[in-house]
């Protein structure tokens, strides 16, 4: 098959933990063809389909910037590949908005883009939560700091966060003494004019926030806790956490297995759950990662996983 994989720059990869990189090395394993190339190159013109300038490429098996050889600079329709993996990291701004907009016109030409670009634009990965109460704990999504001090007072220990955040970036505590509620309330809410989630405290943060990969609509039987570290309250490992994989509680998979396969059927190929102790915080459909991380602590091959899936998803074609 011939894949392309729509990501940042490839000179940016940390290869021994990025989760694409490890997609594309088990894709070539299987005998894959392996193109790359960035949103920025992407183009339509009146009349034709939407193309990129792509770059061909061969992993070496080496480390640092040697990990990838370029075979070649083609244009080449977007449809013309057997997959499109749209594998750009957030942030989810304007330029990853009209990227899913020229994907779904590849699709129109015959393009297979995983995940779904109308998925992608449909489940923005905080609110997507909120499809599903059952799983989750007290949530508000509101701009109005008067709906926020009536959620604290109710709740007494709170998680604020922006809607687009990445990485565990503007993530505020604030227990029952309210302090700083006001400013950082006004912080995220712009004085009244962005939207943000506030959550109840979940404690069991201090055990991690583990992220549960859904593949194909099934659940990889293991998770990565991101444990937070010292006196931090995230466990993002961008933010310093420390990732543990271990088997999925019966919780887990009550949430998986419920989610799973009304998400596949939406187009979602890859999802990553995040579960605070027994509650669903997250849906992460942008660009899910932790691939080497369980893979590496467990043995269990999550990027076979995903590839047998994608094979098994054109195949059904």
């Amino acid at each position: 098959m011939n894949l392309l994989f729509l990501a940042d720059p490839l000179e940016s990869f940390k290869t021994y933990k990025d989760t694409t990189f490890s997609m594309m090395r088990e894709a070539q394993r299987r005998g894959h063809r392996v193109a790359a190339c960035e949103p920025r190159d992407v183009s339509w013109r009146s009349g034709g389909r939407v193309q990129a300038q792509v770059r061909e490429i061969v992993l070496t098996g080496q480390e640092g910037e040697a990990w990838f050889e370029v075979a070649g600079r083609p244009v080449r329709a977007l449809s013309e590949f057997d997959a499109v993996l749209m594998r750009k990291d957030p942030p989810f701004d304007s330029e990853y908005f009209y990227a899913t907009h020229l994907l779904e016109q590849a699709e129109r030409e015959g393009a297979r883009v995983f995940n779904r670009a109308a998925s992608l634009r449909d489940h923005p990965e905080k609110l997507a939560v909120m499809e599903f109460p059952q799983f989750v704990s007290p949530t508000l999504v509101t701009r109005d700091e008067a709906e926020v001090r009536r959620f604290h007072d109710e709740h007494g220990d709170i998680i604020l966060k922006p809607l687009d955040g990445m990485g565990g970036k503007g993530i505020f505590r604030v227990r029952a003494d309210g302090l700083n509620l006001g400013s950082i309330t006004e912080t995220l809410n712009g004085g009244g004019t962005t939207t943000l989630m506030v959550q109840r405290f979940v404690p069991e943060i201090s055990a991690g926030d583990k992220r549960v990969l859904v593949i194909g609509g099934k659940p990889v039987p293991f998770s990565l806790a991101r444990i937070p570290q010292g006196t931090e309250v995230r466990g993002n490992l961008a933010a310093g956490g420390k990732g543990v994989a271990q088997p999925l509680t019966a919780r887990d998979h009550e949430i998986a297995e419920a989610l799973g396969p009304v998400l596949a059927a939406r187009g979602l190929l890859l999802v990553g759950l995040d579960v605070i102790g027994d509650w669903l915080t997250e849906i992460n459909v942008t660009s899910p990662t932790c691939f080497q991380e369980i893979t590496e602590q467990t043995g269990f091959d999550v990027p076979a996983m995903f590839l047998d899936a994608l094979e098994a998803a054109l195949a059904a074609k």
